[in-house]
Formats: C-alpha cells, sequence, structure tokens
C-alpha cells in the first residue's frame, strides 16, 4: 500500500456542492510521483424506473456514513498501489444535473488509479449507508433500494 496523503480530509459527506478543479489540486498536492488521476462524477438524472425524477433526498447516519465510507476508501488502497483516493457525497435535497458524489484516485501508474476507482464506486452503490427518496412530479415519494446491475457489478472484486 503506498502512502497516505495526510494533509487532505479522504472522506467528505456534505450538502453543498464540490468543485473539481479544487478538489483535484488537493488531492495531488505534495505527490510528484503521481502519474494518474482518475475522477468519476455521479449526478442526479431527471429519470429513474420510467418515471420523471423532481426531488433526490438522501439521508443518513452521520459517523456511521462516514466510517463505512473510509472502509470502502482503505480497502481499494490495500488492493492497489495508490497515492492518494477521496470521496466525496452529498445529501439533503438534489435536483436533476446536480453533483451527487466524487470519487478521485491517483496513483503513479492509470491501471491502478481505473480499477480503485471503479471498485470504489461498485461498492459505494452497495454498501455506503444512504437512504435515497424520490419526489415525483405528483407529489409522489417512493425510496430507491440498490439494482440488481450493482449488485452484480459488486461481484468483480471478490476475492
Amino acid at each position: 500500500m503506498a502512502s497516505n496523503h495526510t494533509a487532505l480530509p479522504f472522506i467528505k459527506v456534505q450538502q453543498q456542492d464540490f468543485d473539481l478543479t479544487s478538489e483535484m489540486t488537493k488531492l495531488r498536492q505534495g505527490h510528484k510521483n503521481i502519474g494518474a488521476v482518475v475522477s468519476f462524477i455521479g449526478t442526479v438524472r431527471d429519470m429513474n424506473e420510467g418515471d420523471e425524477v423532481s426531488v433526490l433526498e438522501l439521508e443518513h447516519y452521520p459517523g456511521m456514513t462516514e466510517k463505512a465510507l473510509e472502509k470502502i476508501r482503505l480497502e481499494a488502497h490495500q488492493r492497489w498501489e495508490l497515492e492518494a483516493s477521496l470521496i466525496i457525497h452529498r445529501i439533503g435535497k438534489l435536483y436533476p444535473a446536480d453533483q451527487i458524489v466524487l470519487v478521485a484516485v491517483a496513483s503513479q501508474h492509470r491501471e491502478n488509479a481505473f480499477y480503485a476507482a471503479h471498485f470504489i464506486m461498485d461498492y459505494l452503490k452497495t454498501n455506503a449507508p444512504f437512504w435515497k427518496k424520490e419526489t415525483l412530479p405528483n407529489g409522489d415519494i417512493r425510496w430507491v433500494d440498490s439494482r440488481v446491475s450493482d449488485q452484480e457489478a459488486k461481484k468483480r472484486w471478490a476475492v
């Protein structure tokens, strides 16, 4: 496992939006040996299960959520040689096209960064303790469960 990046909070669960450029600058700061940075930004879709979505609301248990995200992040560091990584996940009310999640991984070589970012996202979709509630234009509310396809994607990382 490569060195940990100690100047940066690795996990952020927040209501406010994030800026990719400033987060990437902080992630890379002090690491001259980084040859690759892979980032993924997830956004809120306006459609789900064939229905239009007006609002997506995310709830979580403070403390428990951060521990779960940190466990996923550290597992990626154990599997691949990484220099730094970051997970930002938003909570509260979000609207179509809003940024919801950022996963960023830095390593000396691109393969490690790509694999680790993919792994982190697959585990976030299935293991992160967020509760998602959608509001449809007619006012109906429904809870969103993990998809079967997300569970299947996670299986590729089984040891």
